[in-house]
């Protein structure tokens, strides 16, 4: 099974690629409409809000804790 490289999810069936393009390291989550892998700041600032509001905390605590999440993953280890 693969892993996304950009934010660690599961890639289990061809839905959970984008373009269902199995070639790609990366999640549909993580893509653009046409497919091109999304920039950091992109997903940090969706998976900040995404845990805000899920876990019903301050946007700036969701912030830093989706920074130190994602810069853990393959796709950003070179970012550091």
């Amino acid at each position: 099974m693969k892993m996304c490289i950009a934010c660690g999810m599961p890639m289990t069936s061809l839905g959970d690629y984008p373009l269902h393009d199995m070639s790609k390291n990366y999640c549909k989550h993580c893509a653009h409409n046409d497919g091109t892998m999304k920039t950091f700041d992109e997903k940090w600032q969706e998976v900040a809000l995404r845990y805000a509001n899920n876990h019903h905390i301050d946007y700036s605590i969701a912030k830093h804790t989706a920074y130190v999440i994602l810069k853990k993953l393959p796709a950003w280890k070179r970012k550091w």
